[in-house]
């Protein structure tokens, strides 16, 4: 069993199945996907909860809504003014492409979806692969700043490698199945915020005997 699907394996059973993103319905995960760029969940879902209280959680409601107040609604996501013109141009893109359901992706090549989504102002790699996955269900694993952390302190990877040199490694030591790009990637962020964290707590961690920067600390479990 190689590294990438041992670590896989390892979280699952430590952390049990997360049946992640946490969102209700695919339009909501792509809203969530923009707004989670530069800050913390807790701003993002502070913005979905404005958002959804006036109803507004439709890519045609949100299109029709003025920039200025769309900015007001998605305040506390940080730099709500940039990510209300990114948002608007995803849904421009949703309205315009996908006849206005965010799952159509699914009915395109990967790439071209791919392609597509990444000519959308505001749209990186990062976030055009939350969508393709989490909304769309098509194979494509996420790379994100808990990724880089954690494969550099396993010494299993190079967290400084580009994003897709990085998201094909995964993908190539992994059944290539989106319920599994999916699972991972969610085991890898709740293990972070938990454990992996900046200043990390390795004496509780689940998986401190695969860990090379653990070994280095001399923790004991």
């Amino acid at each position: 069993m190689n590294e990438f699907l041992q670590l896989y394996k390892r979280l699952l059973s430590a952390q049990g199945q997360l049946n992640w993103w946490p969102a209700t319905e695919p339009f909501e995960v792509a809203v969530g996907a923009i707004l989670t760029q530069n800050t913390s969940w807790t701003g993002v879902e502070a913005a979905i909860a404005n958002l959804k209280a006036a109803d507004l959680m439709t890519p045609a409601k949100i299109a029709d809504l003025p920039i200025e107040e769309l900015a007001r609604y998605i305040r506390p996501s940080g730099y709500f003014n940039i990510k209300a013109k990114r948002l608007k141009s995803l849904i421009k893109f949703i309205i315009g492409d996908l006849d206005g359901d965010v799952t159509n992706l699914a009915n395109m090549p990967l790439h071209h979806g791919r392609k597509a989504l990444l000519a959308v102002n505001g749209v990186g790699p990062e976030t055009a692969d939350s969508i393709l996955l989490y909304c769309a269900n098509l194979p494509i694993f996420v790379i994100d700043a808990y990724t880089r952390r954690l494969v550099g302190r396993l010494e299993i990877a190079d967290p400084t490698l580009p994003y897709d040199e990085l998201r094909i490694l995964f993908e190539s030591n992994l059944p290539y199945m989106p319920e599994i790009f999916n699972e991972f990637h969610a085991q890898i962020v709740i293990h972070c915020k938990n454990s992996c964290k900046k200043q990390p707590l390795c004496a509780n961690c689940p998986i401190l005997d695969m860990c090379a920067y653990g070994t280095r600390q001399g923790v004991k479990q």
